[in-house]
């Protein structure tokens, strides 16, 4: 039976009651009404006086309150409206049973279609119960790395940074390019992007790993194909409370003259700044800020976040040698293909999620890849 075309009065209440039914276990397990509560504290918290003499955190308290107050305006806006329609659609009901016949068709096609309209609306916003990661609603910092492959590869590095650019931007995420080194010849080596925003980490860490273009090479004069690899890694940004104590001399920190992004001056001072923790030999560089000092102290949140991960990670890996079993071989490795020729496609390797629309993917439309693997760790973690 096809619900959309379906005008029996009694169904589409059936229809309706079971939406209802379904939003509202997905109403509880969201905690729509602690998001609110938590939206009004915020907003609370923006009035009190000298709220705004330190403008980074008043920035981004006010940012979340707004985030916060639109994610929870969606869902009661539907809740009411699915309200009125089972309320509207029982009255409807009520008058045929008194008549003989059928419900006038123009009316049963607008109610028929309201309940389409609050089926896509309930599915666009169900999406938000595959977020399961302990840190999915954070802020997170992706990092871009051109493979081999020269200047084919720094081309295809430089051209995700373009696509996650793009998708931030589309998803009303602040992005801003922290650290950047160019090619010679075009695109990047390398480039580090903070992205601020309201389940930016459990959107993007679907990036992680490493994604392969195959194309024609625009460098060749022999017009051959090519084949060059980008890694990405995507971790999020830790609380406070969370991120790993690191001693003081596990540190080195280089300052140098920022090249990035700045305005003028930029290169007028030492403010750009390098630390390498030496235990493990992960490094962080910052030079988007003018200010030494907060060009330090982000780094050291990559810092923190980095091995903070890299503990997650290896825990992880140790239940799985107790459990006996193994993820998919590809999981976390190469995953991800995007073919220019001869054919067009873009292909998740862990999910076999594929379309051939790869402009659109270049240009941000990352969400059905999102979906799709957020749903298949879903699944993973129920499993386990």
């Amino acid at each position: 039976m096809n619900l959309c075309h379906d005008y029996d009065m009694e169904n589409l209440l059936k229809n309706i009651e079971e939406l209802r039914e379904k939003f509202l276990t997905v109403w509880q397990r969201l905690d729509v009404e602690r998001m609110r509560s938590k939206a009004g504290s915020l907003k609370l918290q923006m009035n009190k006086p000298g709220f705004w003499d330190d403008q980074s955190r008043a920035v981004e308290i006010s940012k979340e309150a707004e985030e916060l107050d639109k994610e929870a305006s969606k869902w009661e806006q539907l809740k009411d409206e699915i309200t009125e329609l089972e309320e509207f659609i029982a009255l409807a009901q009520n008058e045929q049973s008194g008549q003989s016949g059928k419900a006038d068709a123009g009316l049963a096609d607008e109610m028929q279609a309201k309940y389409c309209e609050l089926s896509e609306k309930f599915r666009q916003l169900e999406f938000y119960t595959l977020f399961s990661g302990d840190y999915d609603q954070n802020p997170a910092i992706l990092s871009i790395h051109a493979g081999t492959g020269g200047v084919d590869a720094q081309d295809w590095a430089g051209m995700l940074e373009r696509m996650y650019l793009r998708f931030a931007e589309k998803k009303g995420y602040q992005a801003q390019i922290i650290d950047r080194n160019t090619g010679q010849e075009a695109g990047i080596k390398s480039a580090t992007i903070s992205i601020k925003g309201r389940w930016a980490y459990g959107n993007l860490r679907s990036e992680n790993g490493v994604h392969r273009l195959v194309r024609i090479s625009p460098f060749d004069a022999e017009a051959m194909r090519h084949t060059s690899f980008a890694l990405v890694e995507v971790i999020p940004v830790l609380p406070e409370a969370h991120a790993m104590e690191i001693k003081d001399e596990d540190l080195r920190i280089d300052v140098f003259r920022s090249s990035g992004p700045g305005g003028q001056g930029v290169n007028t001072t030492d403010s750009a700044v390098r630390i390498v923790h030496l235990p493990s030999g992960i490094t962080a560089t910052c030079q988007s800020e003018r200010s030494q000092h907060q060009n330090k102290e982000n780094a050291l949140k990559i810092i923190k976040s980095k091995l903070y991960q890299i503990a997650r990670e290896e825990k992880k890996q140790e239940e799985q040698k107790l459990r006996g079993d193994a993820l998919k071989a590809e999981w976390g490795k190469q995953i991800r293909s995007y073919v220019l020729q001869p054919y067009q496609m873009v292909k998740d390797h862990r999910t076999g999620h594929e379309t051939s629309d790869v402009k659109g993917v270049l240009d941000g439309s990352l969400e059905p890849f999102i979906e799709s693997f957020l749903a298949g760790a879903q699944k993973e973690d129920a499993i386990r």
